[in-house]
């Protein structure tokens, strides 16, 4: 899990969670179903060109407006391998780490020589973020971030360790 590699798909500043997992599919409640709408706000085609592994890349605020854990369920059931933005909203950043959905912030993020279509790779022990000729660095995960996303989330973790998990 150190190292994930994926295609980019780009995507703009501000790009909130009914962009992520449009509102009017709410009623559903399999997490197949939730997926196959993913980021369908932002970009309806994709759910059906994206490949598991693959990797957001955004600018500024990315998982703003509703708190509703939606957005990162449709995430991380599509199989994103990661989002990289140059920042997150509050609550979708925790309920990401919850859910085990991998996130790299990055505030100096430039994204005009990121492209959709490149392959980007992440290292997120060491804190590197390669895609195309653009390299950058970035804060590692800290050690109890990523004992929550490899276990698969939070309560994954919590089933697998018990309140030894948590110190």
């Amino acid at each position: 899990m150190d190292i994930i590699r994926g295609r980019v798909f780009t995507f703009g500043n501000n790009i909130d969670t009914d962009q992520i997992y449009p509102g009017r599919y709410l009623e559903l409640t399999e997490h197949n179903e939730i997926a196959a709408h993913v980021m369908e706000g932002a970009d309806p085609s994709f759910a059906s060109n994206m490949k598991p592994g693959d990797i957001i890349v955004a600018g500024t605020n990315f998982g703003c407006g509703s708190s509703r854990e939606h957005a990162v369920i449709t995430l991380k059931t599509a199989k994103v391998g990661a989002v990289v933005a140059k920042s997150f909203a509050r609550i979708f950043f925790r309920n990401a780490i919850n859910q085990g959905l991998v996130l790299v912030e990055i505030p100096g993020l430039d994204m005009s020589s990121i492209k959709t279509g490149d392959t980007a790779g992440i290292n997120v022990v060491s804190g590197e973020f390669l895609s195309g000729e653009t390299k950058m660095g970035f804060a590692p995960l800290p050690g109890h971030v990523l004992s929550i996303i490899e276990a698969g989330g939070i309560f994954s973790l919590f089933r697998e360790k018990g309140s030894e998990a948590f110190g």
